[in-house]
């Protein structure tokens, strides 16, 4: 019955104009963008990973369009014109940009629309303006989180009725139009999250009815226009993670209606301007990461209003005014690095609704206070400061705490033994302190726990908590204790970054760690796992780390290490491995071509982070391979300090994505493959101590990233090569106990005769080189990104429903992590 119903509901709206029904023109177009929309996106994945909750199954032909789902219509008598589309991520999975912005095409012919939502779409190519010129009575757009690139076209700016705009994370190039004068309408603007370049318009003044500017995320540089002061109806100020400089103009405070001003991550100088005191509206006021100086004043916390307050990460400082009584309630509070000192100021006791407290890289010390653990806050972030003693339990009681990091302290003692009572952790970073005796086994109780740290420490036991394999735990870091036993595999099937190096663990690897099907990173090194390299781990098919640096391994290179095609970061040096180099290790395709975008934990965390330091032990100096290390552009093969013999496999050349090849301190004879010369992105190479012959081939003058080399202590005779890097390489003992090598580089000229073989060169090079999982630069990374999700989501969360990002003071709200 209620099929026929449908049936015959479609058949009377094809037929009357009915006041239930959708105009069938209207119908048609929307079916037409449904077959293109989908037509797109299958030949590049399953529908099955998007479409059934993409919210267009109910779009079809007996049904009248104003029932669909994502489609709103007009509610006046006998109109029923679609006047609504929310059209947000139709695709679930996060797959690369392979829709078209052609695919819009039959919206623009819908001159009905108010509102067009088709953010976190994966759209690519020009935003079409032209089109958009047709949508006249356009008041809502969101192009939000595509990949629309090229110029900001000058046709949006004559949708006089626009009153929310909203092109964030993109990749838009252009600068603002002059045409932006036009908007006298608008109420809201928001640019964030592109890539604009150049200075803010002044001529954004312009748009007198403003209520909401945000500018985030995007490449503005210069100072803040004085225009912008003339937008005296300015609720909401975003203009965060840009390149803006100078300092925050004077009469900010003269936009009275201020709720929220967000300016963190530029490059302001100077001081907190005192007009900020006049505004009394005043809810949000985020000045974090910038190059401001001077002292915090103490009349930002009678702003009654505030409620959100971020200074941290510029070069303020704090007078400790104990007698400070504040008259605003504050949710959030981050005063990272601002010079506090001495114990945790009294009266934050006072601000009863805190639920965010940043006191990280101060100088903060004596022990951790009762009364902030009877609070309840639902994140606190300590690291980096000087508080002794041990972790009151009472902590642990509380229902609300999400994020806790006491990294880096001077804290001692046991674990609270009822650690596990704190079910809402999802978050828990104790690294870098003293605390002694074993991990209370209650910590397994914590289900929603994403990452636990507890490195660093003094750790002990043989007995590991046994956490549920359907667990949430993807990042368990017990590195640099003094753990004993066998290696505990008892861990969630989640889990992508497994660390437990530097203890004293011993015997064999257990085979079932091959249960930890999702795990990406491995790290094992400095411990004393006996026998051969465990085949079997070749069955961890998402490994892309992995450190089994000083473990007492012994035996061949197994062939089958090839079958971990994702690869980047195999570090086998200080063991007693024998045989010949397999030539498989060639086919080791996370070498081959390094992936630009890294996602162990993005698919976890919905976050990018860095990941892992790559450091290198260079003739005892630690220097880092390039300025910002991270595993996103990383691959590294060290295979030094071990027995290998034989030849060095030519196949080692076609692994164009290694920065970093050591093999060093081997039995390695013959000569160096002149294959190498295609390791276009090798930084540094050591094949030093080993017993390789012949001359350095010609073909590392194409190295061009090269910085480091060494081949000393081998048989190389002949002629350095000249030519790009290798005129750089001057450091005599890189060359050293090589009796027949020659050349400008070792101030030892070559007799004319020689003229090395242009063909098969095989170069060599010794260096001392190691690298080291730096896991302090994840853990500072890792903490900011968890901010952002925790706190900032609110800048860029969106919903479906006409009305939303309506406000960004709104979104600006505190909220507490939750994973259901």
């Amino acid at each position: 019955m209620a099929a026929r119903l449908l049936f015959l509901l479609g058949v009377l709206c094809s037929t009357f104009t009915l006041s239930v029904c959708c105009p069938d023109h209207q119908k048609q177009t929307l079916l037409q963008f449904k077959s293109a929309f989908l037509n797109l996106t299958s030949a590049y994945s399953s529908p099955s990973s998007y479409f059934p909750m993409s919210g267009l199954e109910s779009w079809n032909s007996t049904s009248d369009c104003c029932s669909w789902d994502r489609v709103v219509c007009d509610t006046k008598p006998r109109s029923r014109a679609v006047v609504g589309l929310t059209l947000n991520s139709l695709l679930l999975s996060d797959n690369p940009a392979m829709v078209s912005s052609t695919v819009l095409t039959p919206l623009f012919h819908i001159n009905t629309l108010l509102l067009l939502d088709i953010s976190s779409n994966h759209i690519y190519g020009q935003i079409p303006g032209d089109n958009l010129a047709k949508l006249t009575k356009l008041v809502h757009l969101d192009l939000m989180q595509n990949n629309f690139s090229g110029n900001l076209p000058s046709q949006i700016f004559r949708l006089k009725y626009l009153q929310y705009l909203d092109l964030s994370n993109n990749l838009l190039s252009g600068v603002l139009s002059p045409e932006v004068g036009y908007l006298q309408n608008l109420r809201t603007l928001n640019l964030d999250n592109n890539f604009l370049a150049g200075n803010i318009p002044d001529k954004i003044s312009n748009l007198t009815k403003l209520q909401e500017l945000s500018l985030s995320s995007n490449d503005f540089s210069g100072n803040i226009p004085i225009s912008i002061m003339n937008l005296h109806d300015l609720e909401v100020l975003d203009l965060r993670d840009n390149r803006l400089s100078l300092q925050i103009p004077t009469d900010i405070g003269s936009l009275s209606n201020l709720s929220t001003l967000a300016l963190s991550k530029n490059r302001f100088t100077g001081s907190i301007p005192q007009s900020i005191q006049n505004l009394s509206k005043l809810e949000t006021l985020r000045l974090e990461n910038n190059l401001l100086s001077g002292e915090i004043p103490s009349w930002l916390f009678d702003l009654k209003a505030l409620k959100i307050l971020f200074l941290g990460g510029n070069s303020l400082t704090w007078n400790n005014n104990s007698s400070i009584e504040p008259k605003c309630m504050l949710s959030q509070l981050s005063l990272q690095s601002c010079g506090l000192a001495g114990e945790i100021p009294a009266w934050i006791s006072t601000q009863k609704s805190l639920d965010y407290l940043d006191l990280s890289k101060n100088k903060l010390e004596g022990k951790f206070p009762l009364w902030l653990a009877e609070m309840d806050l639902g994140s606190i972030i300590f690291s980096d400061n000087k508080f002794t003693g041990s972790i009151p339990p009472r902590l642990f009681q509380s229902l609300s705490l999400s994020v806790l990091d006491l990294s880096r302290n001077n804290l001692t003692g046991s674990l609270p033994e009822n650690i596990g009572e704190a079910k809402a952790i999802m978050i828990l970073m104790l690294s870098g302190n003293n605390f002694s005796g074993p991990v209370p086994s209650s910590i397994s109780n914590i289900y929603r726990l994403l990452l636990l740290d507890l490195s660093n420490n003094r750790l002990s036991g043989n007995t590991f908590p046994m956490f549920d394999s359907d667990a949430f735990l993807a990042y368990v870091d017990f590195s640099s204790n003094e753990f004993t036993g066998e290696i505990p595999v008892t861990f969630s099937q989640e889990t992508r970054i497994l660390a437990l190096g530097k203890n004293k663990f011993s015997g064999r690897l257990p085979r079932n760690i091959t249960n930890l099907i999702k795990l990406e990173h491995l790290d094992l090194h400095d411990n004393r796992i006996t026998g051969e390299f465990p085949d079997f781990i070749t069955n961890i098919s998402h490994l892309q780390i992995l450190n089994m640096r000083n473990t007492s391994l012994r035996g061949p290179l197994p062939k089958r290490i090839s079958k971990l095609v994702n690869l980047q970061i195999l570090d086998l040096s200080s063991n007693n491995l024998s045989g010949s180099i397999p030539a498989e290790f060639g086919n080791l395709l996370g070498m081959i071509d390094t992936p630009t975008t890294f996602s162990a934990i993005t698919d976890v965390f919905t976050f990018s982070i860095q990941y892992v330091d790559i450091l290198v032990n260079w003739k005892r100096s630690v220097q880092g391979l390039s300025s910002n290390p991270s595993i996103d552009v990383y691959s590294l093969l060290d295979l030094s300090k071990n027995q290998l013999s034989g030849e060095i496999p030519a196949s080692l050349g076609t692994l164009k994505g290694l920065k970093t090849l050591n093999i060093s301190h081997n039995k390695l004879s013959g000569r160096i493959p002149f294959s190498f010369g295609s390791l276009k992105s090798l930084e540094s190479l050591d094949l030093s101590h080993n017993s390789l012959t012949g001359p350095i081939p010609r073909s590392f003058e194409n190295l061009r990233q090269l910085t480091t080399l060494d081949v000393s202590n081998n048989h190389l005779a002949g002629q350095i090569p000249r030519g790009g890097q290798m005129d750089t390489m001057n450091d005599l003992d890189s060359f050293a106990n090589n009796s027949g090598l020659c050349g400008v580089q070792i101030m030892l000229p070559c007799p004319d005769v020689i003229s090395p073989p242009m063909a098969k060169e095989s170069e060599t090079k010794e260096s001392h080189y190691m690298w080291q999982g730096g896991w302090t630069g994840f853990l500072f990374g890792f903490l900011s990104s968890i901010l952002i999700i925790i706190f900032t989501t609110q800048f860029h969360g969106r919903t479906s429903s006409p009305a939303k990002g309506s406000s960004l003071g709104r979104r600006l709200t505190p909220h507490r992590v939750n994973v259901r």
